[in-house]
């Protein structure tokens, strides 16, 4: 399948499905269309496919941890940034299925920090902020939360085994604009972090997409991804963003399962392309 046709699919498939016929007891109110979280980001949040298994996105693994009324909408695409998200279209692709009482979690920053590249690169306290401005916007029009995450941490250490940050200016930049439009935030770059310096180097090697070579058919001569997750870091950041929905009261104890127990590797699954 080509790259244009993988991309116009993914981002189908993404919408949630039509709503089905109201019955009378929805129609007085007894019953509740289920809210959608819509999640718009990037690669690291990405629905990936067979052909680059085990690659995983932590939008995948979002939906074990919150509760079977809220369905997960990932349209997420690799490559994008705030900018190049709206400029492709995919931002309007995404409001068409979004609806009031919805979530539309807002996750950029790894892309709009290749500022050599004018179709992504952002300014973190112009052109970033504005991007990320126009979500939040879209979201309320349609009477949907905004969401925004900060950018989740690479794999980088320090010589001495400390956690190093790579996002720059980006994280504040978000954090600032949360803050002047009063949208909750979750700060996943923080919560990546500190995560990380509790594995140390050794411990987050099994949370990022590192291959050795031979280990995997997709990847033979192995892979070297200190970005991207295997299905135990995608796991875990799905965790981070399952409770900080929850500390930020975005969601209720009700909405969140699983916030505290094992999630096996297994369920994560990777469509064909």
């Amino acid at each position: 399948m080509s790259l244009t046709r993988r991309r116009t699919v993914a981002a189908l498939a993404a919408l949630p499905p039509a709503l089905a016929t109201t019955t009378p007891a929805a129609a007085h109110g007894a019953a509740r269309r289920p809210r959608t979280v819509h999640i718009a980001g990037d690669s690291t949040a990405a629905r990936k496919y067979a052909d680059a298994a085990p690659e995983t996105g932590w939008g995948m693994a979002l939906p074990f941890f919150l509760s079977r009324t809220l369905t997960v909408a990932n349209h997420a695409m690799n490559g994008r940034s705030s900018k190049s998200f709206i400029d492709e279209g995919l931002l309007a692709a995404l409001l068409e299925g979004v609806r009031a009482g919805d979530l539309l979690l807002i996750q950029f920053g790894h892309n709009d920090e290749k500022t050599e590249d004018p179709a992504r690169g952002t300014d973190p306290y112009t052109t970033y902020q504005d991007c990320l401005g126009r979500y939040i916007a879209a979201a309320r029009a349609r009477r949907a939360r905004p969401v925004l995450i900060t950018p989740v941490e690479r794999r980088r250490f320090a010589g001495d085994g400390t956690a190093t940050p790579t996002h720059g200016d980006y994280p504040a930049a978000m954090r600032a604009l949360a803050a002047r439009e009063r949208v909750p935030l979750l700060d996943l770059q923080a919560l990546s972090l500190a995560r990380w310096q509790e594995l140390g180097p050794d411990g987050t090697e099994a949370y990022f997409n590192r291959l050795e070579p031979g280990e995997f058919p997709n990847y033979p001569d192995g892979q070297q991804d200190n970005t991207h997750f295997r299905p135990t870091g995608a796991i875990e950041v799905a965790r981070m963003t399952a409770r900080a929905l929850l500390d930020t009261r975005v969601l209720a104890a009700r909405d969140i399962r699983r916030a505290d127990e094992p999630v096996p590797e297994t369920w994560i699954s990777w469509p064909q392309a």
